[in-house]
């Protein structure tokens, strides 16, 4: 007996060594980390010094007591409790440092993705600015017919690089977004009908310009109304329109099909689909093809260029309207892109000024003031105006352009076109002094932003403000005209 307790006070001694080191080797641990994890230094070495005392005491009834077999246990089962806290302290400590780094991580990521979003907004407006000159420019030079054809053919290749320029500015962004999560899909009423013919226009003049033949085989919509994002859908086809124009080479045939099918009373699944007569994709790289940055071979990135971003973004956009995308290709026999999307059908929608109603509004003598700080940029806006027709005005900042409205009659301007981004004071505030005016045009009187801010949070704060709709610059002078005529036929229509 006397062994067994001579043999445990011994390994308690000893498990009480282990355990003095172990709490000396976890406050250096402690005082290691970045953290503040004390207010007092000494705290962490006060268990290390209990635990000599205690060892000592080993030793002293060890050496001179007289321990019984229950003080052998107690002391030993001591050095046990001891090291198991020791154990259960470090493991509780770890795992909370884990989670202070992860929470450090997190907050430098979201930290990160901010700054890259500020980044690509500041250099989004800086490269929107110039192409909005740029583009601006050659839709007024190509309305002129001072021009011989060699010259409006380099006007329309100007267009269309600056135009690929833009799109390429609005793939990356798009890109962004969906990564960071800041792409949202809007369900919002639409007339589809009107998306297609706008399609059909766009595709039939690219095909026309390269001297393709475009067919179009649709099922009747009607003036049917749904509920989706528009925008994304219009996107969505357009470049895969655009691909199939720009991978078949003449003489060669692009055809547009789409047809529905019912799922349900309200809701239908429509199938758009792109075939061509072009290169064709060789079987292993489809796997690969909406991969972002993703290109078949070099040659053909010389070829035709592309930045392999645009199939990427359509991809991920169709997958957010709750669809997909099929590809079926053969090595230089063609391809076949089919969007499939379920779409509900409104019964009973309020409808906005269609392109119908707006053919009965002009914009002759139109009053609208332009409150742009770059003077190139309204210079710009207001010569696309004046070929509608319009008078406009020019205000250099928001307080300027308060001051125009103020200055003026009731219903003296018809619109207004507002910069986002301004010195002294900017579109955001100056819209919502404007809205609180206390006259009978304030609430009523279009304002629409035409901006480089094209970040959906821009879009969101603009509507906040009280503005009618957002234009991202460069605006294609058709959308501007359509949009500015439905600001106004909605004025009309409110008053």
């Amino acid at each position: 007996m006397e062994l067994i307790i001579t043999g445990m006070i011994l390994t308690g001694g000893i498990l009480m060594i282990y355990n003095i080191y172990a709490f000396a080797n976890f406050a250096a641990y402690v005082r290691g980390l970045d953290e503040k994890w004390y207010e007092n230094p000494g705290l962490l070495y006060f268990p290390i010094a209990l635990l000599v005392i205690f060892l000592i005491g080993y030793f002293a009834v060890g050496l001179f007591g007289n321990p019984d077999l229950m003080t052998a246990v107690i002391l030993f089962g001591g050095s046990i409790f001891v090291f198991v806290m020791h154990v259960v302290l470090r493991r509780i400590t770890e795992q909370v440092v884990k989670s202070e780094e992860s929470k450090r991580n997190l907050l430098a990521a979201k930290e990160s993705d901010r700054m890259k979003m500020d980044i690509l907004s500041t250099i989004s407006h800086e490269m929107r600015t110039p192409l909005n000159i740029i583009l601006g420019l050659d839709h007024i030079l190509l309305k002129s017919n001072d021009f011989s054809d060699e010259n409006r053919t380099h006007l329309y290749r100007i267009h269309y690089s600056a135009s690929h320029l833009l799109s390429l500015v609005n793939n990356m962004l798009d890109m962004n977004r969906i990564e960071t999560g800041t792409l949202m899909t809007k369900k919002e009423p639409f007339c589809l009908k009107e998306v297609l013919d706008q399609l059909n226009v766009i595709a039939e003049a690219i095909c026309l310009e390269k001297g393709l033949q475009f067919r179009v085989e649709q099922d009747d919509t009607g003036n049917d109304w749904f509920l989706g994002d528009e925008a994304q859908l219009r996107q969505v086809l357009l470049c895969i329109i655009d691909n199939a124009v720009k991978y078949t080479d003449v003489p060669g045939t692009v055809l547009f099909r789409s047809w529905k099918e019912r799922k349900t009373d309200t809701e239908w699944l429509f199938r758009f689909s792109v075939e061509d007569t072009g290169i064709g994709i060789d079987s292993a790289f489809i796997p690969k093809l909406f991969d972002a940055f993703s290109r078949e071979d070099s040659s053909n990135t010389s070829r035709f260029g592309g930045s392999g971003l645009s199939l990427a973004v359509s991809q991920k956009m169709v997958r957010g309207m709750g669809g997909a995308i099929e590809v079926q290709s053969e090595k230089n026999k063609g391809s076949v892109f089919t969007v499939i999307l379920p779409l509900q059908q409104i019964r009973e929608a309020v409808q906005p000024v269609t392109e119908a109603a707006e053919e009965t509004i002009s914009l002759e003598n139109k009053r609208i003031l332009i409150v742009e700080d770059i003077p190139e940029n309204a210079e710009i806006a207001a010569d696309l105006l004046e070929l509608e027709g319009a008078v406009t005005e020019h205000a250099e900042n928001g307080k300027l352009g308060l001051e125009f409205f103020v200055s003026h009659p009731a219903f003296y301007y018809d619109a207004i076109l507002m910069d986002l981004r301004m010195p002294v004071m900017d579109g955001l505030e100056c819209t919502k002094q404007i809205r609180s005016l206390d006259r009978p045009d304030a609430k009523t009187v279009p304002i629409i932003a035409l901006t480089a801010n094209s970040f959906q949070k821009d879009v969101d704060a603009a509507m906040e403000s009280g503005m009618n709709a957002h234009l991202a610059k460069p605006a294609d002078a058709d959308l501007l005209y359509s949009t500015v005529k439905k600001c106004l036929g909605k004025g009309e229509q409110s008053l």
